[in-house]
């Protein structure tokens, strides 16, 4: 069947608002594979951008999963233009701060303000949501403007056609198969031509929520509850990071640790003794946390370096999210990077006229987004070796560092002088520099600029030197 005759009867596009109103003049027909974050959000733009949108999901139905995610002010402008600022007031928690601490004794070595500093700095708040808070808010906002279909397995996909063959033998046709299928992804073998096998990191994350009455019984853990920071806690091959969630209901942990024998799942149960037994050393904090933890999921790390291209040879197959720069989550920009993906793609197929274009339009997005996606793979994977040092003369000198410009910003909130160069800081939420480029990003400013600057040429060109798939390199290059 055809992607365009399996809407649902009825269905129309409402008016858009994005792109300044901008629709494509020739609307395609599009398959998202996947209905994840990033799958929902760029359904939703495609579809602000005038093009017929089927999302297809294996899963037999929209389920809660996951725990806590962060939608810092490169997102939440994103979501704010899409009308979903009131659902983050209502459900997301405004982080006011980083807080890196020593594992043994709750030390703050590290500390960057954020709240009020960050929003009025890129002019959009920072928040702490549940995954499945996040992805029901993309879900209601995505579903009218869409047909999606659970229980639609892809088992392979024809890139040249285009079209995808379902578990049940049913064969989808369109003009264009976006792959959001994540990190176990059906669609990037197709890009790269072959299995492509993730190497192990030596990590695993154990996860676990709390509901925060119980923290606040305590007047030990209260702080952690009332304080709204981002605690993350330092220690030899392992830390701990832990916030509030879903408008200060549930506190969320996440403990990375050595890996033995944990599987890449987000809903593989973990082993709650093995767990408390590991961070047994650590400060009484932790212990006292570790103690309100009735049950846990252990997720294996895995990485992958950067693709050659995100897109098929034959011009009809790309990939967005996790399926072509899945994260490390050491800085939390997993999801940002997905949700970027979709508003570039949106914004920039609003100009399609003539499918002979789709390459072409492929290439611009790939052009906009490979550099900064990878960019952010290393930041993540850096942050790892950063955190994990054992205690010695290494772990010295990045808490020396910390705290230099810890002391810096806590000038700065007094309201004196910054009097410390921040570039290159082991805390990376210090480094300024580095902020600006993470949280200043607006992803349709870029595709407008980009646009401007190349559109006119773009349609009668053979994807010259700055479009061509940019050559891969290691996500770990800085370590």
């Amino acid at each position: 069947m055809n992607a365009q005759e399996s809407k649902p009867a009825g269905w129309t596009h409402q008016p858009d608002h994005l792109y300044k109103g901008r629709r494509a003049s020739l609307p395609l027909n599009i398959v998202v594979i996947g209905c994840g974050l990033g799958g929902l959000a760029a359904s939703y733009c495609l579809a602000q951008a005038g093009h017929t949108i089927t999302i297809l999901e294996a899963a037999s139905a929209i389920g809660e999963v996951g725990a806590g995610v962060q939608a810092s002010p490169n997102v939440s402008r994103l979501l704010m233009r899409w009308g979903l600022g009131p659902r983050l007031e209502e459900l997301g928690v405004k982080i006011q701060a980083i807080s890196l601490k020593r594992w043994t004794n709750d030390e703050v070595v590290g500390w960057t303000p954020l709240g009020d500093v960050i929003e009025k700095e890129y002019g959009s708040p920072f928040y702490l949501l549940h995954r499945a808070d996040f992805h029901r808010m993309l879900y209601n906002v995505t579903e009218s403007y869409c047909n999606i279909r659970v229980n639609s397995r892809v088992v392979s996909v024809d890139p040249l056609t285009p079209s995808v063959t379902l578990a049940s033998g049913e064969v989808v046709t369109a003009d264009l198969i976006i792959g959001a299928d994540g990190v176990k992804s059906v669609t990037r073998e197709y890009v790269v031509g072959g299995p492509d096998k993730p190497r192990v990191t030596g990590d695993a994350a154990y996860r676990a929520l709390i509901p925060t009455e119980k923290l606040l019984q305590d007047d030990e853990l209260k702080p952690l509850v009332e304080k709204m920071e981002s605690n993350i806690w330092m220690g030899p091959g392992g830390h701990i990071v832990g916030y509030t969630i879903r408008a200060k209901k549930e506190f969320n942990l996440v403990m990375m640790h050595p890996d033995e024998g944990a599987v890449e799942s987000w809903t593989a149960e973990g082993n709650v003794d093995k767990m408390k037994e590991y961070y047994k050393g650590w400060s009484t904090t932790v212990q006292k946390l570790l103690a309100l933890v009735p049950s846990t999921l252990d997720w294996k790390l895995m990485d992958r370096d950067p693709l050659p291209s995100w897109i098929h040879k034959d011009g009809r197959l790309v990939l967005l999210g996790d399926s072509c720069h899945p994260m490390l989550p050491y800085r939390a920009q997993g999801s940002a990077m997905a949700i970027e993906d979709a508003a570039v793609l949106g914004n920039i197929f609003s100009h399609c006229s003539d499918r002979s274009q789709i390459l072409p339009l492929l290439y611009a997005y790939q052009s906009l987004r490979y550099d900064r996606a990878t960019a952010t793979q290393t930041s993540s994977s850096l942050n790892r070796h950063i955190f994990h040092r054992p205690d010695g003369p290494e772990q010295e000198d990045r808490d020396r560092d910390m705290r230099a410009a810890m002391e810096d910003a806590l000038r700065v909130v007094r309201g004196e002088q910054s009097t410390f160069v921040l570039a290159g800081n082991a805390n990376q939420w210090a480094d300024k520099t580095k902020s600006d480029i993470q949280f200043g990003y607006d992803a349709d400013e870029e595709a407008e600029k980009w646009w401007f600057a190349n559109g006119n040429r773009l349609m009668t060109l053979v994807p010259s030197l700055e479009l061509k798939p940019r050559v891969a390199h290691s996500a770990n290059r800085d370590h």
